[in-house]
């Protein structure tokens, strides 16, 4: 069994991350930098533009603690234009 989900299951979570994106072009670099390095928790990740709002929407799917659920989010809301919210559940 490889480390990462070892003896950390009970502690694991699976989240969703929902990230409103208010100016793709200012934002995307910053966003894709911390999605990047966040990688080995993302599972699946899905974005689409709402046209008549003129926003971008960003699902993530993650399997992690809650401390490094908790912390990416805390870092991607710290974005200028961003606002992040996440579901968990622990199984």
């Amino acid at each position: 069994m490889d480390q990462q989900h070892s003896n950390t299951d009970q502690q694991r979570s699976i989240g969703v991350l929902t990230l409103i994106v208010k100016d793709r072009k200012a934002a995307a670099g910053e966003v894709n930098d911390e999605l990047s390095h966040a990688g080995e928790i993302v599972v699946a990740r899905m974005g689409m533009l709402y046209r008549e709002r003129n926003i971008h929407i960003i699902t993530l799917i993650v399997d992690a603690t809650n401390d490094q659920i908790g912390a990416l989010t805390g870092r991607l809301g710290q974005i200028e234009g961003i606002t992040v919210k996440s579901t968990l559940a622990k199984l």
